[in-house]
């Protein structure tokens, strides 16, 4: 059976581990499966600042240093299990990682650095309260991008 051919060849999925993300990685591995495109996953961390609160959060006594180590181990644990995915899946996918004060600002950078042509994305992350108050990073991509958004719920 011949995959089908949509106008989407490079998909940018990015991701921060929370269950919403997974799934949208495994649904996202789908869709490039059947139109034969291919994945970038990615993944923005925050860049230090002192405390961070809610889930996933880290020492705030920690250095610079310590900070960007931790941040970028954790980096290559989610972006491994989305490789992880893919690669099951016969899915091509590569992987970016970097720190961010605006993660959506990043997500789209990262689009447009690696010409794909559609992000596909969960609703919402693990931002927990802060997301509500803030606006979720997915709006904010919505909002902002010129690529396509895919958002999955």
């Amino acid at each position: 059976m011949k995959k089908r051919e949509l106008m989407f060849k490079h998909i940018l999925v990015p991701t921060d581990g929370s269950d919403l993300s997974r799934d949208a990685v495994a649904k996202a591995v789908v869709f490039a499966g059947e139109i034969g495109a291919r994945i970038t996953f990615f993944y923005a961390w925050p860049a230090h600042k002192g405390y961070l609160f809610g889930e996933g959060a880290l020492d705030s006594h920690m250095n610079q240093d310590d900070f960007a180590e931790a941040m970028q181990s954790q980096a290559n644990e989610i972006l491994a299990a989305a490789t992880a995915v893919a690669t099951d899946a016969g899915v091509p996918s590569a992987t970016q990682a970097e720190a961010s004060e605006a993660p959506s600002e990043a997500i789209i950078a990262a689009a447009t650095r690696c010409a794909c042509d559609v992000v596909f994305m969960a609703s919402h992350g693990r931002r927990g309260v802060s997301g509500l108050l803030l606006g979720s990073e997915t709006m904010k991509v919505l909002t902002h991008s010129k690529i396509p958004v895919l958002v999955y719920r």
